[in-house]
């Protein structure tokens, strides 16, 4: 009863994990049930790519022992480096330790540095260790402990026959540190990955998969074969990454490729690396000493919780007004009732009303407001469900753009966020280069 799925990649980038296999077991009845999501193998999956590694494999496995076992032993057999995700706690169901240790021949030996560990973190938290706990105090033993400083379930790590096992916890707030802070420099000194990122990165942002290769693609031709790009499609940004699998392009010739790319995409390209456009916009405020406030209506504060976020987001930030209804818009944000009346609140004319109030409202230099109708009731005639309005208010004028997009409910929230967040990266890049002029694609008011 496993799931076996196999990342798929224009190209495996380059590092010293090169011809290294790499498997990833994801265990736990919760994540086949759908229960919870298999993020582990998105995100780890992104840290080994980020450190020149593919992963061959993942599979996705019960909480069976036999199941376990039988999954262990098949990625023992042909992989460099197996790594395993939960079943470490301590009920009935966590049989990962005792499973693996039947297959890699080793001993489960009890380890009283682990218990210390665990009773402190029960005493710090002000509750009772039951004594299902100790469960989690063995170690194998031949094998290290991964210190766990939010669980109270350690990593173990184990080399032998030319291998490296890493079992992880699973909660992804116990993982994540984990992996960053001890498994991925422990690989690094062992060669295994590289210990800086395999690739350069550009972010891009508005423009399509297909027209950003026919963009960029003679400045590839002109790098040669020595030259890997792959690229990675997300909703509304295109990432594209530049590596050299023989090592023929350095570091520097990379970065060189990725400037003449970014100069040739302008206001398209958003980043380097992997800041998200929250981050990016986030950045491009604190450059430049302006504060933001947002007014939010179909989104329900989900612009703004992307903002708070980020760490040092108050730099900046003014503050949010979520105004869903009629009402709300008017009391709030002083948005005339007239004005509802004849425009209607999804509107160009509100989305801008609500943008200028709220930077009034919040003593803020840029005000944001996005409005419209997110489905699957709603809509008018000229205005179905799917539109989205923005409004943008700035020292350098008030505009707003339309957007209408077929899709879920949560995707449409999503993907107006997105847009309007790109909006305000645009114009914040304009404002830096003293352009003054009106974002393209809108419509001026007033």
């Amino acid at each position: 009863m496993a799931h076996d799925s196999t990342p798929a990649s224009h190209s495996a980038p380059a590092g010293p994990g090169a011809g290294r296999r790499f498997e990833l077991l994801t265990l736990g009845d919760e994540l086949l049930l759908g229960l919870t999501p298999n993020s582990h193998l998105t995100w780890i999956g992104q840290q080994l790519g980020r450190h020149g590694v593919q992963l061959a494999r993942n599979v996705t496995v019960t909480d069976e022992a036999a199941a376990i076992s039988a999954e262990v032993r098949a990625s023992w057999v042909r992989a460099d480096v197996v790594i395993t995700t939960g079943g470490l706690g301590p009920t009935c169901d966590d049989r990962t330790r005792e499973a693996v240790a039947a297959v890699i021949g080793q001993r489960l030996v009890f380890d009283a540095t682990i218990e210390k560990a665990i009773a402190d973190r029960f005493a710090r938290l002000g509750r009772q260790m039951t004594p299902n706990n100790l469960k989690q105090a063995y170690r194998f033993e031949r094998g290290e402990v991964l210190p766990n400083a939010h669980g109270t379930a350690p990593g173990l790590w184990v080399e032998q026959d030319g291998r490296v096992l890493v079992m992880l916890p699973g909660p992804p707030n116990e993982l994540q540190p984990l992996f960053t802070e001890q498994v991925l420099p422990r690989l690094a000194r062992l060669g295994l990955i590289s210990e800086s990122e395999a690739y350069v990165q550009l972010r891009t942002v508005g423009v399509g998969e297909s027209a950003l290769e026919t963009k960029l693609q003679p400045v590839f031709d002109r790098a040669g074969p020595a030259l890997s790009v792959a690229y990675c499609a997300h909703p509304w940004h295109v990432d594209v990454r530049l590596s050299s699998p023989d090592g023929r392009l350095s570091r520097v010739e990379l970065q060189a490729i990725a400037d003449e790319c970014a100069a040739l995409l302008g206001e398209d390209f958003a980043n380097y690396g992997h800041d998200s456009l929250a981050r990016v916009v986030s950045d491009l405020f604190r450059a430049q000493d302006k504060t933001l406030g947002v007014a939010e209506s179909c989104t329900g504060g989900l612009l703004a919780n992307m903002f708070t976020d980020l760490c040092g987001a108050s730099k900046f930030f003014r503050g949010a007004i979520v105004c869903y209804g009629n009402d709300a818009k008017m009391q709030i944000l002083d948005v005339p009732e007239s004005l509802i009346a004849q425009h209607g609140a999804v509107s160009a004319e509100c989305a801008v009303a609500l943008a200028t109030s709220v930077a009034e409202t919040l003593e803020a230099d840029y005000g944001l407001a996005i409005t419209g109708y997110a489905g699957p009731g709603g809509g008018t005639k000229d205005n179905p469900v799917g539109t989205i309005y923005l409004g943008l208010h700035s020292p350098q004028g008030v505009w707003s753009k339309k957007l209408h997009y077929a899709a879920a409910r949560t995707t449409l929230k999503e993907r107006a966020v997105i847009v309007a967040l790109d909006w305000l990266r645009r114009e914040l890049v304009r404002a830096a280069r003293q352009i003054s002029t009106p974002p393209r694609r809108t419509t001026l008011i007033g």
